[in-house]
């Protein structure tokens, strides 16, 4: 008679991180709870038509699943990404671990909870599991009403950062959304309509987007070519806070790997766990670290009519690639505003009135049939509603950030991992790599440490963070990824440097391929 049953584990989410861990923890058949009728996440269900890929194919695939025509130099769009996810749930057989249509709306915690929250060790011992199921879940499944619960040892959330809650602004009072007499669309709601019916918004409409990051700028290319012809109407674009946008992946032509992605010019930036001497080179190198985003500034300058249009961010490039707010260009973004077709006004401050918006610093009124929130998701506020107290409470510390070991852990939650909550260049890469850890971990392989250790490496993760850019919050690791993913593989028991040369490892990009699944242990 087996005394010792397999540990169940359920995944909740069906989108890229939920695939990569459903993947990488087979061994367990996790249950995979989506919410939705198809996988995909954003790439399916927040994604406008023309949205695309914002890196090349290689940089963007599973270490064992690579695009069949990862040749091809352009983006992929949004489809394409799709079908490359499905292919993935086929060729790994996770089809049968998924259940569509079926979404979590509460968790319980059944364990004991003199072993949760501050203990020395997670959990209370440091193990993944406790020997019985450590929670609960609530699951509504397709046009039911009725929750049903299910059990299991091991839980890991993979909901995203975006999607499914908008970041709604708030008003003064008389200044709020009754005080507007036309549309007003969240870019989530937008994201729902299919290309005839947003082309069918759009035409001859006065728009406004509140936003410049990537959702804003795509939806403002889509209003422009919806706007095309003599009825056409300008977007507007409403400004609260500039970012460095990029016209492609190269800079006064060198890729723009070199700048970031390799080891060698990550060397120059500070990373956690560096002892005196490399902090004493990482001060030393600081002219030469403003030098390379001065370099991309003034190619950026050049290049794009940011002066013109008045659209040159105050602070330096640097601080949006640390943060993961590089955004690239539509092709024809610049095109459509110096035809006409999009204007950019900035504000600090708006609010809504009768016929429009009201920009705050000069009082400009703006005229508008639609305005569009490219605002933003309340991803961690989606976690607080699904956990149970005291957990939902230590889902974010006091800096605005998630507390994560290894991207993946909260040292104050027990059985429960976290997948898809940090940001790099490429997420699926910091998903996949994070996802191999795990089930090594859930396997056994290694053990993590103390919580008062895992909360002193998050600190100085976090610091390193501020320190690079006042947008920290958003929780990036691009400008110290390759250090984050070689402390990954030393707990694993793999070799830190994956690259066959010496001149390889310095001066190539490090992408999934370099992390092929190769037992090391």
């Amino acid at each position: 008679m087996n005394t010792n049953p397999k540990p169940t584990v359920a995944i909740v989410g069906g989108g890229i991180s939920g695939l990569a861990s459903a993947k990488q923890l087979l061994p367990f058949e996790p249950v995979v709870f989506e919410a939705t009728d198809s996988i995909g996440g954003v790439w399916k269900h927040c994604a406008y038509r023309s949205t695309r890929l914002q890196t090349p194919r290689p940089d963007y695939e599973f270490s064992d699943f690579p695009w069949t025509d990862r040749a091809d130099p352009s983006f992929p769009t949004h489809a394409e990404i799709v079908d490359y996810l499905r292919g993935y749930a086929t060729r790994f057989g996770l089809w049968p671990l998924i259940r569509m249509r079926s979404k979590v709306v509460e968790i319980r915690y059944l364990g004991d909870r003199a072993k949760a929250g501050f203990t020395a060790m997670w959990g209370g011992d440091g193990r993944p599991f406790a020997g019985q199921p450590a929670w609960e879940l609530g699951v509504i499944a397709g046009d039911s009403q009725v929750v049903q619960w299910h059990k299991f040892d091991f839980v890991v959330m993979c909901i995203g950062k975006y999607g499914d809650l908008p970041k709604l602004p708030s008003f003064p009072k008389g200044k709020g959304y009754d005080a507007y007499t036309g549309k007003v669309m969240h870019t989530l709601d937008y994201c729902k309509l299919d290309e005839e019916e947003a082309a069918k918004l759009l035409k001859g409409k006065r728009v406004v987007v509140v936003g410049y990051k990537k959702s804003a700028i795509d939806l403002a290319a889509e209003c422009a070519q919806a706007n095309i012809g003599p009825d056409g109407q300008p977007c507007t674009m409403v400004i609260r806070s500039l970012h460095w946008t990029v016209p492609s992946y190269s800079i006064w032509g060198l890729p723009f790997f070199l700048f970031y992605s390799t080891r060698l010019s990550q060397f120059l930036h500070s990373r956690p766990n560096q002892g005196l001497l490399r902090s004493l080179i990482c001060h030393l190198s600081t002219p030469l670290r403003k030098g390379v985003s001065k370099l991309i500034e003034s190619y950026l300058a050049w290049k794009l009519p940011l002066e013109k249009y008045g659209l040159k961010p105050d602070h330096p490039f640097e601080e949006d690639y640390a943060s993961c707010q590089m955004a690239i260009l539509p092709e024809n973004f610049f095109a459509e505003a110096d035809r006409g077709r999009i204007r950019f006004e900035k504000s600090s401050e708006w609010w809504f009135w009768e016929k429009g918006v009201v920009l705050g610093d000069e009082m400009r009124r703006v005229e508008a049939d639609i305005v569009f929130l490219a605002t933003g998701f309340e991803g961690k506020k989606k976690l607080r509603t699904l956990l149970p107290d005291p957990f939902a409470g230590l889902v974010e510390d006091s800096s605005g950030l998630m507390p994560l070991y290894r991207g993946t852990i909260n040292p104050l939650i027990p059985h429960m991992a976290f997948v898809g909550y940090i940001e790099s260049v490429s997420n699926l890469h910091t998903a996949e790599l994070r996802c191999i850890w795990l089930a090594r971990l859930l396997e056994g392989r290694f053990k993590i440490p103390t919580v008062e250790d895992m909360f002193a490496q998050i600190s100085q993760e976090t610091e390193i963070m501020r320190k690079t850019t006042r947008f920290y919050r958003r929780h990036c690791i691009s400008t110290f990824s390759i250090n984050h993913s070689d402390e990954i593989c030393g707990e694993m028991g793999w070799s830190s440097w994956r690259k066959k040369t010496w001149l390889a490892e310095a001066f190539s990009p490090y992408g999934n391929q370099d992390y092929k699944e190769v037992d090391e242990a």
